[in-house]
């Protein structure tokens, strides 16, 4: 998650973020199962490759590196100046484990009504930075999936 929340960087330079993630995918491999930008955090699961664990290095990376491709404009702290930190992202990140089929459609239903929990939508087909869009494709979920029944999904807090 960005530090700030009334930040747009991310949605605002989302082409910056997609080449960013790319080039670290290239360098340490990982699939993407669902993924979701807003404005000012995202939403992702991942996998890993077999004896790989390091979510680490691939979110100091992506952080990273996205943070070095925008040019300095936000105001950074004494702290974070003597750290060499710009101050756009949080520090840490969450990470959970799979345990079985159940909780990776939780999660993957999470990731996916972001943009309509948080009101930057009705459908959580209007919102473009997600990886629902291929999902629909692929026949996974249908276009209209969550179109103003999240309640029914435990998703409207």
């Amino acid at each position: 998650m960005l530090q700030r929340q009334d930040n747009y960087l991310l949605t605002k330079h989302i082409e910056i973020l997609r080449s960013v993630v790319k080039s670290v995918q290239q360098r340490h491999p990982f699939l993407i199962h669902g993924w979701v930008v807003l404005p000012n955090h995202l939403h992702c699961v991942i996998e890993l490759p077999p004896n790989d664990a390091d979510f680490a290095t691939r979110w100091r990376l992506i952080k990273m590196d996205f943070s070095k491709a925008l040019p300095r404009t936000e105001r950074i702290s004494a702290v974070r100046t003597r750290r060499g930190e710009r101050g756009i992202w949080q520090r840490r990140y969450w990470e959970h484990l799979i345990r079985d089929e159940r909780d990776y459609r939780a999660h993957m239903d999470y990731v996916h009504i972001n943009p309509l929990k948080h009101g930057l939508v009705e459908r959580v087909a209007e919102w473009p930075y997600s990886t629902f869009h291929r999902l629909v494709d692929q026949g996974i979920y249908p276009m209209d999936w969550a179109g103003g029944c999240e309640s029914e999904l435990g998703y409207d807090e």
